[in-house]
């Protein structure tokens, strides 16, 4: 009997105090470090994170007892948001709720890219994450297929590698970015 993959939302909750004042502390921990990664990749300082959330060191350690366990619930809250933002768009037209999706995506690979060294591809968080983001965007790119929309010779996995690649290069600004982002979804869109 195989076990069945967590849910990435389950994870998420699970780690989440249930004290008001605690549980901002721990949002205002993963804001930080979210930044603080972004900023500065995997080596970012604890302590310039615990200062940026307002909060102690030892409240950091209180929350995530090690650097792994920190990389990891940022890793799983920005997954979590992406599904999230899944649910969200699904009432969209087919075409604009996947390009909807995939912006977040992209926001999303700023995050993993500064923390994915430090994490295992088979970790338990690393394929709860997977399975999740791709039961959440799968099926967009699913329905725009369907609809006309989208290409029908690929598949999502084929998907978020090109947009993964895209992101993973060094642009000018944003806007340079999002422009090549657009050509790219261009050529994923179906002619009409």
């Amino acid at each position: 009997m195989t076990a069945q993959p967590l849910s990435i939302s389950g994870i998420v909750a699970s780690q989440r105090p249930h004290r008001k004042d605690a549980a901002r502390n721990y949002d205002a921990l993963l804001a930080a470090a979210r930044e603080a990664f972004a900023e500065n990749g995997a080596e970012a300082s604890l302590e310039d994170i615990a200062r940026r959330a307002g909060v102690g060191i030892g409240t950091l350690y209180r929350n995530f007892p090690t650097r792994r366990h920190l990389f990891e619930s940022v890793y799983a809250d920005e997954v979590d948001a992406l599904c999230r933002m899944a649910r969200d768009v699904a009432t969209q037209e087919p075409w604009a709720a996947l390009t909807s999706w995939l912006r977040r995506f992209v926001d999303y690979t700023v995050t993993k890219r500064a923390i994915r060294e430090a994490l295992d591809n088979e970790s338990e968080i690393f394929l709860a994450c997977r399975d999740s983001m791709y039961q959440a965007g799968g099926p967009l790119f699913q329905r725009a297929q369907m609809a006309g929309e989208a290409r029908t010779d690929m598949d999502f996995d084929d998907l978020l590698r090109m947009v993964a690649g895209i992101t993973s290069t060094n642009f000018l600004d944003d806007a340079q970015r999002d422009r090549v982002l657009t050509v790219a979804l261009d050529g994923v869109r179906a002619a009409h």
